[in-house]
């Protein structure tokens, strides 16, 4: 029993990670008439066996002191795969059809406020993460404390095979199948081919209940797709490809996405692969964010699809933030958003005993970039007001590198007290260690000597904090009770290194 503790430990805290895609083979270039929009099938909801607990690896605090419930719902139908039109080129201005069908039964979890007057209307759906042969929710993970406060719901679909499954990849077997076989017997997945269908069809289900009503009640007024690592490329995909034909969603949050794109469809299918540059397409006409942490834009070899900002889409970057972090690995799941603790930068080297890297994690911003891009996302398809622009991280002349600051942090990018008036030296370079390490960047703490060099005192950080964590949220970077955190932590931290 204490090594299954040990582990869910450990799974608990893995994020996803995809590699770039291969190159398309095709079809033909001239594009046809767009066709209208099409219908999404309605997938018939039923509540899950009562045999166990349902499982997803998720934060561990008392949903119901925040106000919230959860409830799991099984979802069955016919859903499509599909097939390219037209050449699937960079620029992302692809036309599909739906192609074969299969039948499918699978799972959504769904976070709810209890009160109706808490519901904000908006509903956030996260693509699970697969990458490790099971489920986990890197977004929420990442910037639950935001959906909560905000009184979102949040839906997340086992979109794809692996969480159902498992994979041949699997590092622990946490696949639903396997954690409980009897609860989960029933469910059936066709393959990825499918996944963007299946997707599609749990909105349905939840916008236009026919049966049993996901929300209960709740009236919904917007719906926002969000993924990240992996399933921030599955969402790129179906932003470019199924969502014009769906028109489903009213904007999609990317986070972390990595170079290229998922495929349009894969064996036993036939294969459509993504060009190795994809950009988001020019003609959309529902928002797109994309934030991305250093380890993403160069190490994960996003920075050969960036692209200009335009009427629907924002490209964030935050310096001082990797792939996933600390906060995402180990503390965060702790985190019901009052503890400014949470906001203290510190050294942690290893995960739940298990994984063990050769440096200190990454300890930034990750998780207070990732609660104002959700924010900042939300006010925009709800209300039509576009994010800030944001300057981009910069690079050498080749771009094989972060041009940096005298103390080793990177430039550009969204600025925030972390790179600004900062403790440590913060990355997402990759280091080495056990399987994941290199996704984790690095922390490298200041000594008191370096601390009061560079601020005098208690009070000169402190006060410098305050000021940078004020700029970042009138420039609309960070959120007024984030800001309230970082201040009081800055206090914390002077006083964690020994000043």
């Amino acid at each position: 029993m204490r090594a299954l503790s040990r582990s869910i430990s450990l799974a608990l805290l893995l994020t996803g990670f995809i590699s770039a895609q291969g190159c398309s083979d095709g079809g033909d270039n001239r594009a046809p008439p767009r066709p209208d929009t099409l219908p999404i099938s309605q997938p018939t909801v039923a509540d899950p066996p009562a045999i166990g607990d349902l499982f997803l690896l998720t934060t561990v605090f008392d949903l119901g002191e925040q106000g919230y419930r959860q409830r799991e719902f099984f979802l069955s139908g016919t859903a499509s795969a599909f097939t390219n039109v037209n050449t699937l080129t960079q620029d992302g201005r692809w036309q599909v059809e739906p192609a074969a069908t299969a039948d499918y039964e699978t799972r959504a979890l769904v976070y709810r406020p209890i009160a109706e007057q808490d519901f904000s209307g908006t509903v956030i759906f996260e693509w699970l993460n697969v990458t490790a042969g099971f489920e986990n929710p890197p977004v929420w993970s990442a910037a639950h404390t935001e959906i909560l406060r905000a009184g979102h719901a949040w839906v997340g679909v086992s979109a794809q095979r692996g969480g159902i499954e498992g994979s041949d990849s699997s590092i622990l077997p946490f696949h639903l199948k396997a954690v409980n076989p009897e609860r989960y017997a029933s469910l059936l997945h066709p393959g990825d081919s499918f996944s963007y269908d299946i997707f599609s069809q749990v909105l349905q289900a939840v916008r236009a209940p026919a049966g049993i009503d996901m929300l209960e009640g709740l009236q919904a007024s917007q719906f926002i797709a969000v993924g990240q690592s992996q399933g921030a490329s599955r969402l790129l995909t179906y932003n470019n490809a199924i969502q014009p034909l769906y028109n489903a969603f009213g904007g999609i949050l990317l986070q972390s996405r990595t170079g290229g794109s998922a495929p349009l469809a894969e064996a036993p299918q036939v294969p459509v692969e993504m060009p190795r540059i994809v950009q988001i397409r020019s003609d959309q006409t529902k928002p797109v964010l994309n934030f991305q942490s250093e380890t993403d834009v160069l190490w994960l070899n996003a920075v050969k699809d960036r692209q200009e900002d335009s009427d629907y889409f924002r490209l964030w970057e935050m310096p001082g933030t990797s792939h996933s972090d600390h906060y995402v690995n180990v503390v965060g799941r702790l985190d019901d958003g009052t503890d400014p603790r949470f906001a203290v930068v510190v050294e942690e080297d290893s995960v739940a005993e298990f994984l063990q890297c050769d440096l200190p994690m990454n300890a930034g911003p990750l998780p207070w970039g990732a609660n104002a891009a959700l924010h900042a996302l939300d006010r925009w398809v709800s209300t039509g007001q576009a994010p800030p622009l944001a300057d981009r991280l910069e690079l050498t002349d080749d771009q094989t590198d972060y041009r940096r600051d005298d103390l080793g942090l990177v430039l550009g990018g969204i600025r925030t007290p972390y790179v600004d008036v900062p403790p440590a030296v913060l990355t997402g370079t990759p280091q080495d260690g056990d399987q994941f390490c290199r996704l984790f960047g690095s922390t490298a703490l200041f000594d008191a000597a370096r601390m009061a060099t560079l601020y005098v005192d208690k009070a000169g950080y402190v006060q410098a904090v305050s000021e940078e964590a004020d700029k970042a949220l009138e420039q609309g970077f960070l959120l007024a009770p984030d800001v309230e955190r970082i201040k009081a932590a800055a206090g914390l931290q002077w006083d964690m290194l020994g000043m």
